[in-house]
């Protein structure tokens, strides 16, 4: 490759790029972009491989000190949704536009189905700190990796865990039955009480349980 392209791909006889392997280059302008892409295919193909035709994509980070107009300015990338976004700056509290990571949407439905697998709300057998101990690994390492970049994000699927757990509440016990607003002050209450029970109720986002 030239000079111009700050990227190497390994190319010594025998080594094969995995299948699905995904690069993220940044450039300083959309012909650098282009003329990368093109020389990048050119390579590529030299090894019979090719690129995605419609995952690979050049993106413009729009925010708010780049203005211009492009097709596409956003992508997912390990799970973050990259777009502009309103974000607070720390010194100041003031509000600008800037080009950042969040929790992406598909990552959150993965998450969804993951907790809807469990099938925990018509598990009424078990006791709730058997539940907490069945979830809590999977929430501590998706808050853990998701909340480092805008952990306001994940709301709605604490709000999801949540209104799971009120619909296990309201099977377990019968005095809950056909009463969700009596079920959502019954596990507000529990929140505030045992608030080490679940990951997220730890860390002070109990959400919504109506």
């Amino acid at each position: 490759m030239s000079g111009d392209v700050h990227v190497r791909i390994c190319e010594r006889l025998g080594v094969k790029l995995p299948r699905a392997t995904r690069r993220l280059v940044h450039c300083r302008n959309e012909q650098e972009a282009q003329a990368l892409k093109a020389e990048l295919q050119a390579r590529l193909a030299e090894y019979r491989l090719e690129m995605h035709p419609t995952k690979t994509k050049i993106v413009y980070c729009k925010d708010g000190k780049r203005k211009g107009t492009y097709p596409n300015i956003q992508f997912d990338f390990l799970g973050y949704g990259f777009r502009p976004r309103l974000v607070r700056r720390s010194r100041d509290k003031t509000l600008f536009w800037g080009f950042n990571p969040a929790v992406s949407a598909s990552a959150l439905k993965a998450m969804r189905a993951a907790m809807r697998e469990l099938n925990l709300r018509h598990r009424t057998d078990l006791p709730m700190d058997e539940i907490a101990r069945q979830i809590n690994p999977l929430l501590r390492g998706w808050i853990e990796y998701y909340g480092r970049y805008a952990p306001s994000a994940l709301y709605p699927l604490l709000r999801y865990v949540n209104q799971m757990l009120l619909a296990w509440a309201m099977r377990k016990f019968r005095r809950f039955k056909a009463h969700k607003i009596r079920a959502s002050r019954f596990l507000q209450k529990l929140a505030q009480e045992k608030a080490d029970l679940f990951v997220h109720w730890r860390l002070g986002m109990t959400g919504t349980f109506a």
